[in-house]
């Protein structure tokens, strides 16, 4: 049977003499793993849509829960990410991260949409990167139901909390007087400037994802909360998290 969709390439491997196995998160389908046959040879029509980070139109052949990319034809393959090496780092663990969290045939839009207009913010937004980061962790910890509750404190109710703290393990909000009672840590602080900018990132529209506020204290508060909140929540490492930070620190 024959499927034509659209898919993001979030992971490429070589197989054999010219092939490659290539996970791809499409909208319909969720994550899927392709076949991409004779696509490193010379001249191949699909080696375009056969490489990391791209989004293109495709044809995928299914037998027996196994896809084969027939035909593609790419629709983004956003260069200002590739041309970049910082960029494609951090444009990598967006797709290792997504990867994690997304499922095999169970399809979800918004997760595609979120990946695209990451690395369009990359790609073309004037942003400073660790903003884009950041919103990315945020915004998709939400949609695979991680969300933290950024509402209130968790124990006394203040919709404003005084010195606001969040639970990486709870996910839950609380004023610096009540975190004894919020459950257990490890808790980080958050600056009233940083909660504003998580609030935007976890409720707001998803066209103004990246419209916040982004002085240099917010961005590194936001910064580490984000990233250890979803490395806390998803209980792994990532490969392509420790290469950005090599590269950011200069190593």
């Amino acid at each position: 049977m024959h499927i034509t969709t659209q898919g993001l390439v979030l992971r490429e491997v070589s197989y054999k003499e010219a092939d490659k196995i290539l996970t791809v998160l499409t909208p319909d389908g969720g994550k899927r793993t392709v076949r991409a046959r004779g696509c490193r040879r010379k001249g191949s029509p699909i080696a375009a849509c056969a490489q990391l980070l791209v989004y293109s139109d495709m044809t995928l052949f299914e037998y027996k829960d196994y896809y084969s990319l027939n035909e593609g034809a790419s629709l983004q393959q956003f260069w200002g990410v590739k041309a970049d090496v910082e960029k494609l780092a951090l444009g990598s663990y967006f797709a290792e991260v997504m990867e994690a969290v997304a499922e095999e045939g169970r399809g979800d839009p918004a997760l595609l949409s979120l990946i695209l207009n990451s690395l369009y913010a990359l790609d073309k937004l004037n942003k400073p990167q660790a903003q884009i980061k950041a919103a990315y962790e945020l915004r998709l910890m939400g949609l695979a139901g991680y969300e933290p509750l950024l509402d209130g404190c968790a124990v006394c109710g203040r919709p404003e909390p005084g010195e606001p703290w969040l639970s990486l393990p709870e996910g839950v909000l609380c004023c610096a007087g009540c975190r004894g009672e919020a459950g257990e840590g490890p808790f980080l602080p958050l600056t009233d400037g940083t909660l504003a900018a998580m609030r935007h990132v976890a409720y707001g529209s998803a066209k103004r994802l990246f419209s916040f506020p982004a002085e240099a204290a917010v961005l590194e508060c936001m910064g580490r909360v984000c990233e250890e909140f979803l490395v806390r929540q998803l209980d792994r490492g990532f490969r392509t998290l420790e290469f950005y930070r090599q590269l950011k620190a200069g190593i």
